[in-house]
């Protein structure tokens, strides 16, 4: 008796869905990750760069010929501008089935761009870490240096990607785009490391944002829809 009564909460409740358990997965290591490298950047805030920040600038600085910084500065260029938000749009565009679903998906797509947007600019105002030295740069940059908003590129793959998957799941031309996407999303933010804008943890915060941010409005949504429809 007791294990057909535990049978029957285990059939009312529902196995936990996997995409939800992986988008928490998401938001727990990209929280964990942001929350504990913003710690070791306040805690070595005043004048100290960390170890790790002081190599990649080196190294980038002894490693950037002519022709490597010209492909970095078109590379970050489309990170920034109208082309996150060009991005956005297009996600949703791909993953509607009619028209009406497409307006709606591209609009919703954009205000989460936005919204996570200014949530990662308060974070970095609020930081205020200072960028590289200037005299090290080879592009142009403003505001301050954490997280890096480049970086967060990585919030236009992921719609892209999530839109993708929406109407190619499974299917060898989706993985394929996925991939390349994802790979630009990094280059992009590596861009900035090799132009000497930002230090290397800027960039791996930015990913750290965009990962907690995708992965909690990934579960929301989930979450939201009836089982049917997932």
């Amino acid at each position: 008796m007791i294990k057909a009564a535990e049978a029957g909460r285990r059939s009312v409740a529902g196995p936990i869905d996997p995409c939800i358990r992986t988008a928490l997965g998401a938001v727990l290591v990209g929280f964990v990750g942001l929350l504990g490298l913003t710690v070791v950047v306040l805690t070595a805030r005043h004048g100290a760069v960390l170890p790790v920040d002081r190599s990649a600038h080196a190294w980038s600085l002894h490693h950037r010929p002519s022709a490597l910084v010209t492909a970095a500065r078109v590379v970050t260029a489309t990170g920034t501008g109208v082309f996150p938000y060009a991005a956005a749009v297009a996600a949703g565009l791909i993953a509607g089935r009619n028209l009406r679903h497409r307006l709606g998906y591209a609009a919703g797509a954009l205000a989460f761009l936005l919204l996570g947007q200014a949530l990662r600019y308060g974070l970095m105002e609020a930081i205020s870490r200072p960028r590289p030295p200037v005299g090290d740069w080879a592009t142009h940059a403003s505001g301050f240096a954490f997280p890096s908003g480049h970086a967060t590129s990585a919030l236009m793959a992921g719609l892209l990607v999530a839109a993708i998957g929406h109407r190619a799941y499974g299917s060898r031309a989706g993985r394929f785009a996925a991939v390349l996407i994802c790979c630009w999303a990094a280059a992009v933010g590596l861009s900035r490391v090799l132009l000497g804008v930002h230090w290397v943890t800027d960039v791996v915060a930015g990913w750290l944002f965009a990962a907690f941010w995708l992965g909690l409005g990934a579960a929301l949504i989930r979450t939201a829809l009836p089982a049917h429809r997932r």
